[in-house]
C-alpha cells in the first residue's frame, strides 16, 4: 500500500527542476518515489534530505577515490590533456539510516537527484562528458552513502617543455564543490592507477591528490605526471636535423672550383628552410620557456646560412679573377703584342697572380673548414650541457602577478 505521503511527494518531483552535477553536461533527474523503508512522513522532511546533512560544529567529511582509467589525446600545440576517471564518493547522512529490525533491508540504491550529492565542478575542464546521466548511490542501513560517477573531460595543462621531447609535465584537475562553504564540507582524496596500456606518447609515470588548504570552497586536486618517450620526435625531427648539418660539412669537402658545390650548399640550404618551417609549426610555443629545439634549429639554420654564403662568396671571387685572368693577354691596337718593357701587361705575371689568388682561397676556405666544423662540434656540446642541467621558472599567471589576483583564500 502507498505511503500517504508518497503523492505529494510524486507531484513535487514532477513540477521540481533539475540541477546539474558538474559543469558540462547536466543530469536528468527521472521521477521517482523516495522508498517507503524511510518512514518520512511529510514533503518537507524529504526537501530536508536534498540538504546538506549536518555534522554539528565540524564539517561533513566526504571520501573521494579517483581511478584513474585513460589518459589520451595529450595536445602540446594546444596545451590540453584527455583522460578518463571514475569517482567514488562516499560520506555518512544519518537521515537516511533506518532500524534494520524492522526493515531488513541492508542496502537501498537511490537515484542521485532524491538525496544531497556534492556538486562537483572541475576548474581546467574545457568540457566533460559524463557516461552515466543518472547515476545511482547506495545507501546502507547506518546512513553510508556511495556514489560512483564516470566521466570523459578535456582540460588545459601547463606543459614544462623546455626539454622536449624528453619533457615532464604536472596536470592537475581541481574539483570544486561551489555550492557549499569550507567550513560546510570537507574532501579526503585519494587516487589509484588504473591505465593498463602504455602505447601512447605520453604515459603516466606518477599519480597525486591534494587537499590544498585555507580554501573558501571545499576542493581536492588530482596530479598526473606525464612523461613524453619522444621516440616519434626524436625520429622525426632531431635525425633529419642532424642529416642535414652532416651532410653540409661533406659538402665541405668537395673543390672550391667546383661549380657542383655552390649548387649542393644552396639546394641543401633550401631542403632546410623547408624543413624549418614545418618544424615551428609542429613544436609549441608559449610566453616564457619555450622548447630548446627551437633555438637549436636556429642555430643550425645559421650554420648553414654560414656555410652557404662562405662557399659563394670564394667561388664568385675566384670565377672574378678568372675571368680578369682571361682578358690579361689581349691583343695591342695596330696587330702587334703589348711589350712587357714599354708597361704593357706580362701574361706570366697575370698567371703568377692568379694562381696566388686561388691559392690563398683555399687556404681560406680550408680554414673556414676547420673553423666550422669546431664550431658545430662545440654547438652541440652546447647544447647537450643546456639539455642536461639548463631550467627554466615560467613566468606567472597575469591574474596571480597583480595585487590582488590568484584563487580566493581565508
Amino acid at each position: 500500500m502507498m505511503a500517504p505521503w508518497l503523492l505529494p511527494y510524486l507531484a513535487l518531483l514532477r513540477l521540481g527542476t533539475t540541477r546539474p552535477l558538474v559543469q558540462g553536461h547536466g543530469f536528468r533527474a527521472p521521477a521517482v518515489a523516495w522508498p517507503s523503508s524511510f518512514g518520512l512522513n511529510s514533503p518537507l522532511e524529504v526537501q530536508e534530505t536534498i540538504q546538506i546533512p549536518n555534522n554539528g560544529s565540524a564539517a561533513l567529511l566526504v571520501d573521494v577515490q579517483v581511478f584513474v582509467t585513460n589518459v589520451f589525446n595529450v595536445d602540446i600545440l594546444r596545451y590540453t590533456v584527455s583522460s578518463m576517471l571514475l569517482l567514488r564518493l562516499s560520506w555518512l547522512d544519518t537521515r537516511l539510516a533506518w532500524n534494520a529490525s524492522v526493515h531488513p533491508r541492508r542496502v537501498l540504491t537511490l537515484p542521485w537527484d532524491s538525496l544531497w550529492t556534492p556538486g562537483l565542478t572541475i576548474q581546467e575542464a574545457l568540457w566533460v562528458d559524463w557516461q552515466n546521466p543518472s547515476p545511482q548511490a547506495q545507501v546502507d542501513q547506518d546512513g553510508h552513502v556511495e556514489l560512483y560517477l564516470a566521466l570523459t573531460t578535456e582540460t588545459n595543462c601547463d606543459f614544462e617543455l623546455l626539454h622536449f621531447p624528453r619533457d615532464q609535465s604536472n596536470c592537475t584537475l581541481s574539483f570544486y564543490a561551489l555550492s557549499n562553504t569550507a567550513t560546510e564540507l570537507e574532501f579526503q582524496a585519494h587516487v589509484v592507477n588504473r591505465i593498463v596500456s602504455v602505447k601512447r606518447e605520453y604515459v603516466v609515470r606518477d599519480l597525486q591528490t591534494q587537499v590544498p588548504p585555507q580554501q573558501l570552497v571545499p576542493c581536492f586536486q588530482v596530479t598526473l605526471l606525464l612523461q613524453n618517450t619522444a621516440l616519434k620526435t626524436i625520429i622525426a625531427l632531431l635525425v633529419p636535423g642532424e642529416a642535414l648539418l652532416l651532410a653540409d660539412l661533406c659538402g665541405g669537402l668537395l673543390p672550391l672550383q667546383a661549380t657542383e658545390r655552390t649548387a649542393y650548399k644552396v639546394t641543401l640550404l633550401l631542403g632546410y628552410l623547408v624543413f624549418h618551417s614545418s618544424l615551428v609549426q609542429a613544436l609549441p610555443s608559449s610566453s616564457s620557456c619555450n622548447p630548446l629545439l627551437i633555438y637549436y634549429f636556429t642555430i643550425l639554420l645559421l650554420l648553414l646560412f654560414v656555410s652557404t654564403m662562405e662557399t659563394v662568396l670564394l667561388a664568385g671571387l675566384l670565377a672574378r679573377d678568372h675571368l680578369r685572368a682571361e682578358r690579361s693577354p689581349s691583343p695591342a691596337r695596330g696587330g702587334q703584342q703589348h711589350d712587357p718593357d714599354n708597361g704593357g701587361p706580362n701574361p706570366e705575371e697575370a698567371t703568377r697572380a692568379t694562381g696566388t689568388w686561388r691559392s690563398w682561397a683555399e687556404a681560406a676556405d680550408h680554414a673556414f673548414f676547420l673553423l666550422y666544423v669546431a664550431g658545430v662540434v662545440c654547438s652541440q656540446f652546447i647544447f647537450i650541457g643546456l639539455w642536461m642541467w639548463a631550467t627554466c621558472k615560467s613566468d606567472p599567471a597575469p591574474g596571480k602577478a597583480a595585487p590582488h589576483g590568484g584563487q580566493p583564500r581565508l
